[in-house]
């Protein structure tokens, strides 16, 4: 009974992670947590430090994969680098500040946080080269890059999920 409930648990704090994830908060974060957790709670003896330190290292990698995925797309784009750094600014001070697009409230921040990319990379492209076409396309692929960084991190979070899952269900004493 009890191994039912923890893997239960489990398996709620991971699709926790990965509903948090999808909504640009650090769900990855609470998978490395909960493997932490488990890990601790069983005296590391099924879970151990590999496990952990793996899913750290993976979830470090997402982040480090949501946050340049925008700054590449733009470059890719012709964006001068301060343009792409302007579209991961712009994409959080839009999460921040133009919520209100949307009144549904995770919808509503995603919106704001793609529109928010777009402006940011435009604007500062357009201060930069002063160029109208080039600014605008420079800043639809910054806000493209922004929705293909979030994607990437939400598969992260379900690998990180599966990794978990099965160390822990693996590793699981049997009745």
């Amino acid at each position: 009974m009890h191994e039912i409930l923890v893997t239960g648990l489990l398996i709620l704090c991971c699709l926790t992670g990965v509903a948090m994830t999808a909504i640009r908060l650090p769900g990855t974060w609470l998978i490395a947590a909960t493997a932490l957790g488990h890990a601790w709670s069983n005296g590391w003896a099924r879970s151990g430090v590999t496990l952990v330190a793996v899913l750290i290292g993976v979830a470090l990698f997402g982040e480090a994969l949501e946050i340049l995925a925008s700054v590449v797309t733009a470059r890719r784009a012709g964006a001068s680098g301060k343009a792409a750094w302007g579209g991961m600014l712009g994409g959080i001070l839009g999460m921040i500040f133009l919520s209100f697009l949307v009144p549904i409230p995770i919808v509503g921040t995603m919106i704001g946080a793609v529109v928010g990319c777009f402006a940011g990379a435009t604007l500062v492209e357009l201060a930069v080269r002063r160029r109208v076409t080039h600014g605008t396309k420079v800043g639809f692929f910054a806000a493209l890059g922004f929705v293909l960084g979030a994607v990437a991190k939400v598969v992260v979070a379900l690998v990180m999920s599966g990794i978990l899952l099965h160390a822990a269900m693996r590793t699981a004493p049997h009745a």
